[in-house]
């Protein structure tokens, strides 16, 4: 199997180590377009010789142009963007220097290698699942070879067999017309002659009897074969697909899998070609107890049978409904908004393309719908199939779908069993295809997994609550009434996904640390002893009363703040993020003062973030401080790092300072978030200047302030709460900090000189 395809079996944790490969220099699109070219070429000795590596260069390149063709004929402007960029980066850092590119690709694949080798001996059993299946794809490889092969050798055998067969043929009729003749054979050379033909035809039997022997054998092979792609690798294939639609690891393993059904569909095709051909052979010359008699009929029903069988299970659904403004959040899809979907048929043949019509069908098999909203299709729900538009697989994509529910009276969704983000809705495709040659017209049906529509993007998040559940426990797809009763799910089930959907969106899934936080969240603090501990869907998605929200809400909330704000803190591993007040006092205990870690609020149900640090009192005692959570609010203001930079603690008779110091476990501050604060420009005090002419307004920015009460500063410190401080987030300066220092302390000595007034007047 390609090492690409070998990396999209991995678990997540392995596929984050791919990802860190690849940057700008060498983006991972061109791993995922041009892998079989990439991995044909030997990179270390392009490494080495200038002239090779420039012609690498090159032809690199025109798989790039190639690549663009293909996008431009999906009219996929989007791609063909991306394809153009890609093509000018590369010649910016590689035109001159095509070596470092050669090195680069070098590197990359033996750095896929060791990833390949670790996830082998990391497993538990052995090898581990990941070599086992492995092997599975190489022993089914050897099959489809060894059906080739011997397909090729009963190609050869039938032509030796028609040349025998023609040769006796001619001895023959050369026989008669020799005994016909005025000066006859003698005898003896009558007598030889009849020996020769008597064993060629002995000869012929035989040889025919081993054709026959052969198809048979051909055709138990293909049958075995047949039962493997269609009872374990197709079902894998489907099962690898949800998850991968659940943020797991990518599915792009269906090239593999297209191989092997279009193999195995040109074999059958041959051998109904060679049965044809023995036919004619029969008709030309047989005899009593001829193997091609007794065995033709047979034999062409069990091929076309498999052939049947074959093609009635290629249609699938390459890609699951999707709107293309929510690309990771599939299967939910809102009514009056476009989505896509893609079909492929896995027998890739030129004499079916553009012999498929496909029509898309919603809710077909619904038998009950009563209660639940019926929708219609609008857009072109039909296409043709074909070769051109799809990178090369005989293909069609719907691009234009979309669902406009039906008005009917008493239809209401409050009358349904099931609340909208819980009604499961089915995606059919229909196709025929006609075999020519023996006038049989095969139904072809495809389903989509189950998809949720709603009417309102604010149902998303809920929506797809229920796609991760369905898609986390069950493989049916036909399963629309899996909602009124939803089994449990294990936590070593939902840890996984959870991570997946970390994982799909950023560079980092989450740690075992984080998601033990997450398990006493859930199922309390014995979830560490009790991993496999069984979670209900109505605890995963649904609040207990009106004051709390869902559990998945909050994590949804969460994952917009990264996405939004926080990315690129969570990937360098920044944010310690889930992590109990307990264990956060825990990890402080024993650090130095002013060192602090970021976690996420679990009072937000649209997601915040804050900081927790270290000091100690007079006493050295340890004393925790956290602010209040940062929203998304806060954060579209002021980056994170900013707020680090800038935040300061204030009290009445101190002057304001930043208690940040350390990263946890002991990161410097500016060392750990430098990368990150905004950079003033060389012009900033020209401008400032200016500015303030022109506008009369000094330049601001925003400080996050926490104002203490000065009994908090002083020696009688005890260990305070969360709470204790109330961050107040201001508009304020750095000159107007100041100014609030210098106004209070005029302002007591003011109060100083009006009470030396009074005293005097009274005396």
């Amino acid at each position: 199997m390609a090492q690409w395809c070998q990396l999209q079996l991995l678990d997540a944790k392995y596929l984050e180590q791919v990802d860190q490969l690849y940057d700008d220099s060498f983006p991972m699109d061109i791993r995922q377009y041009l892998s079989r070219w990439i991995e044909s070429i030997d990179w270390d000795t392009v490494a080495m010789q200038d002239s090779l590596a420039t012609v690498r260069f090159h032809e690199l390149l025109a798989q790039l142009d190639d690549q663009h063709s293909r996008f431009a004929l999906e009219n996929n402007f989007l791609l063909q963007h991306n394809i153009r960029k890609i093509k000018r980066n590369l010649q910016d850092r590689f035109q001159e220097d095509p070596v470092h590119m050669a090195m680069i690709i070098s590197r990359n694949l033996k750095e896929e290698l060791k990833i390949l080798d670790l996830a082998k001996s990391t497993e538990p059993e052995g090898e581990g699942a990941m070599s086992a299946m492995v092997v599975e794809k190489q022993k089914l490889d050897n099959k489809v070879k060894e059906m080739k092969d011997k397909a090729q050798v009963v190609d050869q055998n039938i032509k030796n067999l028609e040349d025998l067969q023609d040769e006796y043929n001619f001895n023959i009729n050369s026989l008669k017309n020799r005994e016909n003749e005025f000066n006859g054979m003698t005898p003896k050379e009558l007598e030889k002659e009849k020996m020769v033909i008597m064993r060629m035809c002995l000869e012929l039997k035989t040889k025919r009897q081993d054709v026959v022997l052969q198809l048979t054998d051909l055709l138990n092979v293909a049958q075995a074969l047949l039962s493997d792609l269609i009872s374990e690798e197709l079902p894998e294939w489907k099962q690898r697909q949800q998850i991968a639609c659940i943020g797991g690891p990518p599915n792009a393993c269906v090239d593999q899998l297209q191989n092997w059904f279009t193999a195995m569909a040109e074999s059958l095709q041959q051998v109904r070609q060679h049965l044809k051909k023995l036919q004619e052979l029969e008709q030309q010359f047989t005899y009593d107890s001829d193997p091609i008699t007794q065995k033709k009929v047979h034999l062409e029903a069990r091929a076309l049978e498999l052939l049947k069988n074959l093609l009635s299970s290629s249609l699938v659904v390459e890609r699951q409904p999707c709107m293309p403004t929510h690309p990771q959040r599939p299967l939910v899809l809102k009514t009056g908004v476009q989505f896509t979907v893609k079909l492929r048929f896995l027998v890739k043949l030129l004499e079916f393309n553009y012999q498929l019509k496909v029509k898309a069908v919603f809710d077909k098999d619904v038998a009950d719908k009563k209660g639940f909203r019926k929708f219609n299709i609008l857009g072109t729900n039909s296409k043709v199939m074909n070769m051109e538009e799809s990178n090369g697989s005989l293909a069609a994509e719907f691009r234009h779908l979309q669902l406009k529910e039906q008005k009917v009276a008493g239809n209401r969704t409050n009358e349904g069993p099931l609340i909208v983000t819980e009604e499961l809705h089915s995606l059919s495709f229909e196709s025929e295809l006609h075999l020519n040659q023996s006038g049989l017209s095969i139904k072809l049906e495809a389903i989509s997994l189950p998809v949720v529509v709603i009417s309102n993007v604010c149902q998303l998040p809920s929506g797809w609550a229920s796609i991760l559940w369905y898609n986390m426990l069950t493989t049916e797809p036909k399963n629309l009434k899996f909602f009124p009763n939803p089994p449990l799910a294990k936590w070593s089930q939902l840890s996984e996904v959870l991570s997946w959907q970390f994982s799909s969106v950023t560079k980092r899934g989450l740690n075992h640390e984080q998601l033990n936080m997450l398990a006493d969240k859930l199922l309390g603090v014995k979830a560490q002893r009790n991993p496999e501990g069984q979670i209900p869907w109505t605890k995963f998605c649904k609040s207990a009363n009106e004051k709390a929200f869902p559990f998945w809400l909050w994590i949804e909330g969460i994952l917009d703040v990264i996405k939004r704000y926080l990315s690129s803190l969570w990937n360098d591993g920044c944010i310690m993020g889930f992590i109990s007040k307990e264990r956060e006092k825990a990890l402080l205990m024993d650090k130095c003062p002013g060192t602090f870690l970021l976690r996420f609020s679990e009072s937000s149900r649209e997601g915040a973030i804050t900081f927790t640090w270290i000091e100690h009192d007079v006493h050295d005692k340890p004393v925790f401080h956290s602010v209040e959570p940062y929203t998304k609010k806060e954060l579209s203001a002021v980056t994170l790092p900013d707020i680090i930079r800038t935040y300061k603690v204030m009290a009445a008779e101190n002057i304001p300072e930043n208690p940040l110091r350390f990263l946890y476990p002991n990161i410097p501050k500016d060392k750990a978030f430098g990368k990150y604060y905004a950079k003033p420009t060389e012009t900033a005090e020209p401008m400032d200047v200016e500015n303030q002419r022109t506008t009369g307004y000094m330049k601001t920015e925003l400080i996050s302030v926490s104002e203490v009460h000065p009994s908090r500063m002083h020696d009688n410190m005890l260990p305070m709460s969360p709470d204790d401080y109330r961050a107040l987030e201001q508009y304020v300066s750095s000159r107007d900090i100041a100014a609030v220092t210098g106004n209070l302390i005029c302002g007591l000595e003011d109060l100083d000189v009006q009470m030396g007034s009074e005293f005097e007047a009274q005396n």
